[in-house]
C-alpha cells in the first residue's frame, strides 16, 4: 500500500509562547508610535502660541492644485492665526485651479475668518488661474506681484473642452451635456460676482473670466479694480496694506500692517501626507498597487508580502478616492479590465485579454468626473496599462508552463513511471514501484513472471494497470 506522511501542526506547541510575546511587543511599539503621533502635533501647537499677536503677519503658501490638502492645510493656519492673535494672513497663490468642491470650501473658511486675508499672487511668474480666482475674490484684500496673472475661471471638462461646444441636439434643443455645462458655468458667475459684490470689486471682469476664460496681468488687474495692490514682496505688501479699510466678520476693520513680523505657516505632516496621497496620479498607482498585491497573494497564498503591502495601499487608495470626485462608471471599467486578465489567465484567449487592456485604460482615462479639473496623467495611465499587460503576460505563461507540465503528486503522477514485478498469477499480481507495493493488473490480460520490468499505463483506484516495459531487474534489487 502506498505511504501517506503523517499531518504535521502548522505551529509547534513551543512556538505559541514566542508568537504570543511578539505581538504583544508589536502591539505595545504600535500603540507609542499612536502616542507619539498624537502629541506632536500638540506640542507643535503649543509651541507656536505664545507668539506675539499684534506684531505678526501669517504668510501661508498654496502651491500647486487646490486640493482635500490645502482645505486643510489653510483650515488649520486659519485656526492658528486666531490663536496666537496675528494681525493678518498673507496667502500667497501660485496655482492652476483645482478642485470645485475645495475651492468652495476655503471661500468659506475666508469669508469666516475673523483675521482679515490678504491674498497675494506671487512671486513673479506665479499664477491664480480657475480656483484661485475665486479665492482671490473671496479675500479681504487682494494683491499681486509683477509679472504675475490672474483669471481663466472657467469650469474645464475632463476631456479638456470648454462647455458650450453646439448647444443642439438632433431636434434642435440644447442637448443634456450643454445643458449640464451652462448650469456649471452659470452657477459659477453667479458665485464670483457675489464675492465681487461683498468685496467691492469688478464684477463684469469676474464673470468675463468665468464665460470667456478672460485672464488679466498685475497691471490691467490693478486698473480694473480686480486688486488693490502691487506689490514686490510680502515687506512691500504689508506697507502698502497699512491704514485700508476691509470688512470682517460683519465690521469694518482699519489694517496696522506697518512693521509686521512674516512668520511662515509650514503645513504639518499629516497635511503634507494628505497633499501626497490625493494626487490623482499617486491615488491611481496605490489602487493599482493594492490589486497587484492582493492578486499575488491569491496566486501565491502564504507569501504574505504582498498581501499586506496590496491591502495597505488599497485602503489608503480608496480613503484617497473618498476625497476626489471619483468617477465610478471609469473605476468600474478598471475593476472589470483586472477581471477579463484574471480570465484569461485562468482560460487563455486574446479576446479575454484585449478587451481587458481596453477596459483598463478606458477606466483609467475616465476615472474623474467631468468638471473637477484633475485627471490621471496619459504618460501615468500608459505606463501602468502597458505594466499590467506585461504582469498578466507573465502570469498567463506561468499558467500555461504549469498546466504542461507532468503531475508531480496524486494518482496522474504514478503513469508512466517503471516498476519491477513481485508476484503474478494469470493477469493480476504485485509490483513495486517507487519502493511501495502495489497490486496490479496487466493491460490486455497479458502474464508476466516476476522480476519482470513494467511500465505503469493507468490507475484504477488502489490497482495500478501496467504494461511490459522489457527488460528484468537485477537480480541484486529482486525482494
Amino acid at each position: 500500500m502506498p505511504h501517506r506522511p503523517a499531518h504535521r501542526p502548522v505551529l509547534s506547541p513551543a512556538a505559541v509562547p514566542r508568537l504570543v510575546r511578539g505581538m504583544a511587543r508589536l502591539s505595545t511599539l504600535l500603540l507609542v508610535i499612536a502616542g507619539l503621533s498624537m502629541s506632536l502635533p500638540r506640542a507643535a501647537h503649543a509651541q507656536a502660541s505664545p507668539m506675539p499677536a499684534e506684531r505678526s503677519a501669517l504668510v501661508v503658501d498654496v502651491a500647486g492644485a487646490i486640493g482635500p490638502a490645502t482645505t486643510e492645510y489653510l483650515r488649520h493656519a486659519l485656526a492658528s492665526a486666531g490663536a496666537r492673535g496675528a494681525a493678518v494672513v498673507v496667502l500667497r497663490l501660485d496655482t492652476p485651479g483645482g478642485l470645485a468642491s475645495s475651492t468652495r470650501d476655503i471661500v468659506r473658511d475666508i469669508l469666516a475668518s475673523p483675521v482679515p486675508v490678504i491674498g497675494y499672487v506671487a512671486p513673479s511668474g506665479a499664477r491664480a488661474a480657475s480656483a484661485g480666482t475665486y479665492i482671490l475674490y473671496a479675500c479681504h484684500l487682494a494683491a499681486m506681484a509683477p509679472g504675475t496673472s490672474l483669471g481663466a475661471a472657467t469650469p474645464i471638462q475632463l476631456g479638456g473642452g470648454l462647455p458650450g461646444g453646439s448647444g443642439k441636439d438632433d431636434k434642435g434643443g440644447e442637448s443634456p451635456a450643454d445643458a449640464a455645462a451652462a448650469k456649471a458655468v452659470n452657477d459659477a458667475a453667479a458665485f464670483i460676482r457675489g464675492l465681487a459684490e461683498l468685496r467691492g470689486r469688478d464684477a463684469d471682469w469676474g464673470e468675463e473670466a468665468v464665460r470667456q476664460a478672460a485672464s488679466l496681468s498685475a497691471g490691467a488687474a490693478l486698473e480694473r479694480r480686480v486688486v488693490e495692490i502691487v506689490a514686490n514682496d510680502v515687506g512691500d505688501l504689508l506697507a502698502k496694506a497699512q491704514g485700508r479699510r476691509v470688512g470682517v466678520g460683519g465690521r469694518t476693520v482699519t489694517l496696522d500692517t506697518a512693521g509686521l513680523t512674516p512668520v511662515v505657516e509650514r503645513p504639518g505632516w499629516r497635511t503634507a501626507l494628505l497633499g501626497v496621497i490625493t494626487d490623482p496620479n499617486m491615488a491611481y498607482i496605490l489602487l493599482l498597487v493594492g490589486i497587484y498585491g492582493i492578486i499575488l497573494e491569491f496566486m501565491n497564498p502564504g507569501t504574505v508580502v504582498p498581501g499586506v503591502v496590496g491591502s495597505i495601499a488599497l485602503l489608503v487608495g480608496l480613503f484617497a478616492f473618498n476625497l476626489l470626485p471619483v468617477n465610478y462608471a471609469g473605476l468600474g471599467l478598471i475593476l472589470l479590465g483586472m477581471a477579463l486578465l484574471a480570465m484569461e489567465a485562468m482560460a487563455p484567449t486574446f479576446i479575454l485579454g484585449a478587451g481587458g487592456i481596453v477596459a483598463f485604460a478606458l477606466g483609467s482615462l475616465l476615472l474623474f468626473n467631468e468638471q473637477s479639473g484633475i485627471a490621471v496623467s496619459p504618460l501615468v495611465v500608459a505606463a501602468s496599462t502597458a505594466v499590467t499587460a506585461v504582469l498578466f503576460a507573465v502570469m498567463l505563461a506561468a499558467v500555461v508552463r504549469a498546466h504542461r507540465r507532468r503531475p508531480v503528486t496524486g494518482g496522474e503522477a504514478m503513469v508512466g513511471e517503471p516498476g519491477t514485478v513481485l508476484s503474478w498469477a494469470g493477469v493480476r499480481g504485485e509490483v513495486r514501484v517507487h519502493g511501495e507495493r502495489w497490486q496490479a493488473r496487466a493491460v490486455g490480460a497479458v502474464p508476466l513472471a516476476p522480476g519482470r520490468r513494467v511500465r505503469v499505463t493507468g490507475r484504477d483506484r488502489l490497482v495500478l494497470l501496467v504494461a511490459p516495459d522489457g527488460g528484468r531487474e537485477p537480480d541484486g534489487e529482486r525482494p
